[in-house]
């Protein structure tokens, strides 16, 4: 693979400091055509589907592709805001917010999100760092949980992005902070907030996003962390084990998935004389189809249709000030030995003196 032409940095600019927040992705709009384009990239994914291309690309491009697209246009149409998709819009918000608390601080980063699948992609975002003269970059999955199907595929699409880039910034990657106490903290401080403006349920339903049975027996750590997470969130709000359920949600295809299963495992308890139930996502950090759609609507409805009286859905930390924090102080934790502040670095120190200076400030 051929090495791409350098841009062109001006010798003497200090060297710059830049987090990229990566979450999963999401379609450009509610539409057909849009759904077809970012399915065929999530789906083509071979971290994401482990079937070999012979068999799986007829599938994909033949059968899923043809038939998916229209009715995910509709899901996300549904719950589809002014300003976009909700992903993209949460997404964005935590970027920019923990750029100012970072910059409250002392640190000088720049922030910048992006998405695995859609726009704007890890490799664009990486572009355009580098033509702005960043050395120095913290890869920070939106992924609480390690798993192959998510944090892995991130690095891989840094990976990808870095083989014909001749001078390489350096890399950092944060792989998981499922156990993160500031994590678990902003999820408690959610629920609890929750419970006091709507009151508390009879039990609380912690789902996850799935995935395929077998990942955990090839030896990816995801099942064991979500339970952690779950576990931990527990001990935090007070919960005794007979008070909350873990599961696992949005399976796709045939294939035994994480079990138990979100929706079945809300029927049940229905059915069983469960009438006020609370569900929180916590794999999740930034509301999202599969929250506002498949569980706050899908969910809420089989729950109802089985005999439950009340559902209510809990939202994900999204930009609440505990979730921000928590997120700076992951970041900061990372960005140890790197010169982020001003008086760290002396290049960075004459810069801001002569930026001073222009501006007709006392030095």
């Amino acid at each position: 693979m051929p090495f791409r032409p350098e841009p062109t940095i001006p010798h003497g600019q200090p060297a710059r400091t830049a987090i990229v927040y990566c979450n999963l992705g999401t379609p450009d709009e509610a539409s057909a055509p849009a759904l077809r384009r970012y399915l065929a990239e999530f789906l083509g994914d071979p971290r994401v589907v482990e079937i070999p291309r012979l068999v799986w690309w007829p599938i994909l491009h033949g059968i899923i592709l043809r038939t998916r697209p229209k009715k995910s246009a509709a899901k996300y149409a549904s719950v589809w805001l002014p300003e976009g998709s909700p992903l993209k819009v949460w997404t964005e918000r935590q970027a920019t917010l923990l750029r100012g608390y970072l910059g409250e601080r002392g640190h000088q980063v720049t922030v910048r999100y992006a998405m695995r699948y859609g726009n704007p992609s890890i490799a664009s975002v990486l572009d355009e760092l580098k033509a702005q003269g960043v050395a120095r970059v913290l890869v920070l999955p939106a992924y609480p949980q390690y798993s192959g199907t998510t944090t892995a595929s991130v690095i891989d699409a840094v990976t990808a992005w870095s083989q014909p880039v001749r001078s390489l910034p350096e890399l950092r990657f944060v792989n998981r902070y499922h156990d993160d106490p500031g994590y678990i903290k902003a999820l408690a401080r959610t629920i609890r907030a929750h419970w006091t403006a709507h009151g508390q349920g009879d039990h609380l339903v912690m789902s996850f996003h799935g995935v395929p049975e077998r990942t955990l027996h090839l030896g990816d750590p995801y099942h064991c962390e979500c339970r952690k997470t779950a576990r931990l969130l527990a001990e935090q709000l007070g919960l005794a084990p007979e008070r909350y359920t873990l599961t696992f949600q949005s399976r796709f295809g045939k294939a035994k998935w994480l079990e138990p299963y979100t929706e079945p495992t809300l029927v049940a308890m229905a059915k069983k004389g469960l009438k006020h139930v609370d569900v929180v996502c916590p794999g999740f950090t930034s509301d999202c189809l599969e929250t506002l759609e498949e569980i706050n609507m899908e969910a809420r409805e089989a729950f109802l249709h089985a005999g439950g009286q009340q559902f209510q859905y809990i939202p994900c930390v999204n930009d609440s000030p505990e979730w921000i924090r928590a997120l700076a102080d992951l970041a900061e934790r990372h960005l140890q030995g790197w010169p982020t502040k001003t008086a760290d670095n002396p290049m960075e120190l004459q810069a801001g003196r002569e930026r001073a200076l222009a501006l007709g400030a006392k030095d």
